[in-house]
């Protein structure tokens, strides 16, 4: 048996792990890389094998980063089953819509206005490339084991990253691998605690926050005075935010404050079409999250959501004080760019950055105090108030990924121990998680590195 790690390696995006195994293929997750220019260009380049040699893929979840590229794999030949959790599916024809959407627009307005390095700029993949992938899909439910082939199977459980995600368990070969996908927190605002694996020859943990704690600090305070100091100098606070699961933290944490009465009268709007669709993944999965039915109609209610891109502009031209949610939540793309373009260069602006910001997006350089920005081949200089609320991350901490592996039995394998592989982090995380897990369980850790290949 194999594994060959061809995304999510040394990197938090572009997660591929491939299992070999008598004469089958498995891809655990099929992302689009994200970040800087090096990564970006990756999504061009054909994978190291066939896809029409691949029997199946089996998503953790949703996220671009995890199934964002799906329709190159479909496009160049892969013709397997797609194994995922139902939320994931719904999320994941958002997402892959939406994102061809996007990149179709971007490719038209680079080649209308001139500013691509390329004689013709080209989406990655287009809508109908993104749409031959819901064919694959197939429905599987949490705890029940799926026969993959004679002497193949595989679990699916709650990961509680997102709705929907969920850690995988393979066993093949009488041997035991678990793939954590994105591990979410022990004590996350909408999402119930992950479930923790009892047995694994071999896991596979992502790393993203594998050297950081999460504050103890209140998101909810945070956001209460970042909004009331902002509206008191008469500006917008603009929230770029992942569409699945951090903009529904975001409207549930806005209700509860207006509740009680700690924020103003003033307009709040979602302004990412998925984000709203994604409520709807809300309303149909109850079993998925904490939300009452109470608490989801109250928070609907209370927001203005933009779905036509007339309204995004109408809002823009608003001069009022006023709340805007807008995806992508690192900014790289989608109509938070629209308001930055206006926004970004009033010093009375507050944008508050949430979750993860891969290095080279927009939202780390603008948490690392980018005095100018850049999009639509245009730079903006930064006057705006750059704010962070660390406490709302959907990842898991250093201290949540141990307790995640704190359930584990000792089982030897044929290293004569029990291994973890690091991925989905960027190097610091890894040697600082590797380091902790050794300590604290005697595990070995080893940290591939992308295209590299191991025995099991």
């Amino acid at each position: 048996m194999k594994v060959k790690f061809i995304g999510g390696a040394g990197t938090v995006t572009g997660s591929k792990t491939l299992i070999e195994s008598n004469g089958i293929r498995i891809l655990i997750d099929c992302g689009q890389f994200q970040g800087i220019k090096s990564l970006r260009e990756l999504n061009w380049e054909p994978l190291p094998i066939l896809p029409s040699t691949i029997d199946f893929v089996l998503l953790t979840h949703g996220h671009m980063d995890h199934c964002g590229w799906l329709p190159r794999l479909v496009d160049q030949g892969f013709k397997g089953k797609i194994y995922c959790t139902s939320p994931t599916k719904d999320i994941a024809k958002l997402i892959l819509l939406d994102s061809a959407k996007i990149q179709e627009e971007e490719a038209f307005k680079a080649n209308k206005e001139h500013y691509s390095k390329h004689e013709i700029a080209e989406p990655l993949y287009d809508i109908k490339q993104a749409e031959a992938v819901f064919p694959l899909f197939r429905v599987i439910k949490t705890n029940e084991k799926i026969p993959l082939d004679a002497e193949i199977s595989a679990v699916f459980t709650n990961a509680g990253h997102i709705i929907g995600a969920c850690s995988i368990t393979l066993v093949l070969e009488n041997k035991t691998l678990v793939f954590s996908g994105d591990i979410g927190r022990d004590n996350d605002i909408l999402m119930y605690p992950p479930t923790k694996p009892k047995k694994g020859n071999y896991i596979f943990l992502e790393s993203t926050y594998g050297n950081r704690l999460h504050p103890e600090t209140d998101a909810k305070a945070e956001l209460e005075m970042y909004i009331n100091n902002t509206v008191e100098k008469g500006g917008t606070i603009i929230i770029p935010s992942f569409a699945v699961e951090r903009a529904q933290t975001i409207m549930y944490l806005l209700w509860q404050l207006k509740t009680e009465d700690k924020i103003p009268n003033i307009p709040y709007i979602i302004d990412t079409p998925m984000g709203i669709r994604v409520l709807d993944i809300f309303e149909n999965n109850r079993k998925w999250h904490k939300l009452s039915e109470q608490e989801y109609v109250g928070m609907c209610k209370m927001f203005t959501m933009n779905a036509d891109y007339e309204e995004t502009i109408e809002t823009i031209y608003n001069p009022e004080p006023k709340v805007v949610i807008a995806a992508s939540g690192m900014i790289t793309g989608g109509r938070v760019l629209s308001y930055l373009e206006r926004y970004i260069g009033l010093p009375e602006t507050t944008v508050i950055i949430i979750g993860y910001q891969a290095e080279g997006t927009r939202g780390r350089k603008l948490l690392e105090g980018a005095k100018e920005i850049k999009f639509y081949g245009k730079y903006y200089e930064v006057k705006a108030t750059i704010l962070e609320i660390e406490g709302l991350s959907a990842h898991g901490d250093q201290q949540d990924l141990l307790n995640w592996l704190s359930e584990l039995e000792n089982i030897p394998n044929a290293f004569g121990t029990q291994k973890v592989f690091l991925v989905h982090g960027e190097n610091e995380a890894f040697e600082e998680l590797s380091h902790k897990i050794n300590e604290k369980y005697g595990f070995d850790c080893v940290i591939p590195q992308m295209n590299q290949e191991f025995e099991l």
